[in-house]
């Protein structure tokens, strides 16, 4: 079976990518600091490696998962201290502990209990970082 060949993107998709304008892309191209490739409309089109290089962002680490958070933590359960239907599980993971509360059927079906080899899949909007004081 044939595999697609990358015709990468059109320069206004491409512009969008990387943060500047399409101009700045065709000044670019004919400096030298950018290949581009001509389609059969004779259109311009910036390969997907080269929207890469240039992107002002890193690539982000994939999940590995079908799931989308990113931040995970594997680890053993320390802790599970359960209250009604809910329940704080306690989870070390390397030297960090990650506290989650969940339910307390969560706790039940997942069979969470100290020694127990878990991990924390972290996503949220409030993730807060401090900067370490020297």
């Amino acid at each position: 079976m044939a595999t697609k060949r990358d015709d990468g993107l059109l320069l206004g998709e491409a512009a969008r990518a990387i943060g500047v304008s399409q101009d700045t892309l065709r000044r670019w191209d004919r400096e030298g600091k950018i290949r581009t490739r001509r389609d059969a409309a004779n259109r311009r089109r910036v390969p997907r490696h080269e929207v890469e290089r240039l992107a002002q962002h890193p690539s982000r680490h994939k999940t590995g998962d079908a799931r989308s958070p990113r931040n995970r933590f594997p680890g053993v359960v320390r802790s599970v201290e359960v209250d009604g239907v809910m329940a704080l599980v306690e989870l070390e993971a390397g030297p960090f502990l990650v506290t989650a509360a969940i339910t307390r059927d969560s706790v039940e079906e997942l069979g969470l209990a100290p020694g127990v080899k878990a991990s924390a899949a972290v996503k949220a909007t409030s993730v807060m970082i401090e900067r370490a004081r020297t």
